[in-house]
C-alpha cells in the first residue's frame, strides 16, 4: 500500500474518532486558544504603540541634533547655531520667506493625576517662533497660543484629561513663577503622551538654560533631505546631524518596544510550553487508548512513516481551531482597547500579520506536542499491543 494511501486512511480514522475522545481534544484546543490569545493580545500592544508613535510622522520633517547625540536629551545646540541652521538649503519657507523651522528645549517634570493624586511625568517643550509651521497637525481645541515672553503654557488634551490643573485658565507654579494654561490642543489623531509647549526663551530663562536640544524643520520635499545633509557635511562649523522624523520616533520607542517584546515572548513562551505539554499528554492518552488498533494496522502492513505523519497531522489540525479561537478572542476583546503604560496612551491593534504569527505559533505547538506521541505510536511493539486489554 502506498504511503499516501496509508496516510489518508489513518488520518480519516483519527479524525472520525474525535467524538469518542472529545474531552482530550477540547483540552488541546482550549490550551492552544489560551496561548495564542495571550500572545496575539500582547503583540497587539507593540503594534499599537508603534502606530501611535509613528502616527504623525512626516517624510518631509527633519530633526537636527548635535553630532553624536543618541536622543534629544543628550543633544545641545547653542543659540549661535540657529542662524546657520535656518540658512541651510532644502528648508521650506513660508509666505513671508521665513524658514519653517523651530528650536526646542526639553524639560521633564511631574504633576498629579486626577482622582488618585499620584505623580506622573510629562514633557515641557520650550519652542521658538514657528511651532504651527513645523507641526501643522497641532489643532487648538480651546483657548489660544502662548505669547512670547510670558509665563504661558498650552497643554495637550491628554494632559487636561489625566492631570490636575491643565485646563484653560488653570495656573501652575514652576521655578517660583505662576504659569497660566492658555490653550489646549490635539496633535493629529493620536492620544499619545502629555505634552506642554511654552515660549523657548521664557523656559530657558526660568530654568537657567542656555542651549536647545533640537531643531525641527520642514523640507521643501522629502527628497531635499540629501541636499540638507550634504550641506551639513560641507560645513563642519555646524556641529549638528539631520535625522528623519521616523528614525527619531523609532529610536525613542526602542527601549519601550524592546521591553514590551521581551515580556510578550517570555509570557507567550510559558503559555506555549504549557499548551504543548497539555497537547502531548492528551495525544499520549489517545495513542495509549488505540494500542490494539495501531497494532492491528501494523500487522496489516501499515508502516511507521504514515503513522507518525498522520498523528502529527492530527495534532496540527487540532491546534488550528484553537489558534483561530485565540485570534478571534484577542480581536474581540482587545482590538482598539486603550492602554496607558508609563503615561503613554495607545490603542491595541490586532492586525493580519500578528494573527498569522499566532496561527503559525499554534501550528508549531501542534507539531512539537504531537512528535513524541507519534514516535511512540510508530515504535509500539505489535505483540505487546495485541496482548493489551
Amino acid at each position: 500500500m502506498k504511503f499516501t494511501r496509508q496516510f489518508s486512511a489513518l488520518l480519516r480514522m483519527n479524525l472520525a474518532a474525535i467524538p469518542q475522545r472529545l474531552g482530550l481534544v477540547l483540552t488541546i484546543v482550549i490550551g492552544v486558544a489560551c496561548a495564542v490569545g495571550v500572545l496575539v493580545s500582547m503583540l497587539a500592544m507593540g503594534v499599537g504603540s508603534r502606530r501611535e508613535a509613528m502616527g504623525n510622522v512626516r517624510s518631509d520633517r527633519i530633526v537636527l541634533m548635535s553630532t553624536g547625540a543618541q536622543g534629544a536629551l543628550q543633544s545641545s545646540i547653542g543659540k549661535e547655531m540657529l542662524p546657520l541652521i535656518y540658512d541651510l538649503p532644502g528648508i521650506r519657507r513660508n509666505e513671508e520667506g521665513r524658514p519653517m523651522a523651530a528650536a526646542q528645549a526639553f524639560l521633564f517634570t511631574q504633576a498629579r493625576k486626577k482622582g488618585t493624586g499620584d505623580p506622573m511625568g510629562f514633557a515641557i517643550i520650550g519652542v521658538t517662533a514657528g511651532l504651527a509651521g513645523i507641526q501643522p497637525e497641532l489643532h487648538l481645541t480651546a483657548g489660544r497660543m502662548f505669547q512670547p515672553g510670558l509665563h504661558e503654557l498650552i497643554a495637550s488634551n491628554k494632559c487636561a484629561r489625566q492631570l490636575s490643573n491643565f485646563a484653560v485658565g488653570d495656573k501652575r507654579v514652576m521655578r517660583g513663577a505662576e504659569w497660566v494654561v492658555v490653550g489646549n490642543f490635539n496633535l493629529g489623531e493620536g492620544e499619545g503622551t502629555c505634552v506642554v509647549f511654552a515660549d523657548a526663551e521664557t523656559i530657558l530663562s526660568a530654568f537657567r538654560l542656555n542651549t536647545y536640544n533640537q531643531v525641527t524643520v520642514l523640507l521643501q520635499s522629502a527628497d531635499a533631505f540629501t541636499q540638507l545633509t550634504d550641506a551639513l557635511k560641507a560645513n563642519p562649523t555646524i556641529r549638528v546631524e539631520a535625522k528623519r522624523e521616523a528614525e527619531v520616533a523609532e529610536q525613542s520607542m526602542k527601549r519601550f518596544n524592546g521591553m514590551l517584546n521581551f515580556v510578550t515572548y517570555f509570557i507567550g513562551a510559558i503559555m506555549a510550553l504549557a499548551a504543548t505539554i497539555g497537547a502531548a499528554n492528551s495525544l499520549y492518552a489517545i495513542v495509549d487508548s488505540r494500542r490494539r488498533e495501531l497494532a492491528t494496522l501494523c500487522a496489516l502492513g501499515f508502516t511507521p512513516g504514515p503513522i507518525i505523519i498522520s498523528i502529527l497531522a492530527e495534532s496540527t489540525l487540532l491546534a488550528l481551531p484553537g489558534a483561530l479561537i485565540g485570534v478571534a478572542l484577542a480581536w474581540l476583546f482587545f482590538n482598539g482597547f486603550t492602554a496607558s503604560p508609563f503615561g503613554f496612551s495607545f490603542q491595541l491593534a490586532v492586525t493580519a500579520p500578528i494573527a498569522g504569527l499566532g496561527i503559525a505559533w499554534a501550528l508549531g505547538m501542534g507539531i512539537v506536542g504531537g512528535l513524541l506521541p507519534a514516535l511512540k505510536a510508530a515504535r509500539l511493539p505489535v505483540t505487546t499491543a495485541l496482548r493489551a486489554t
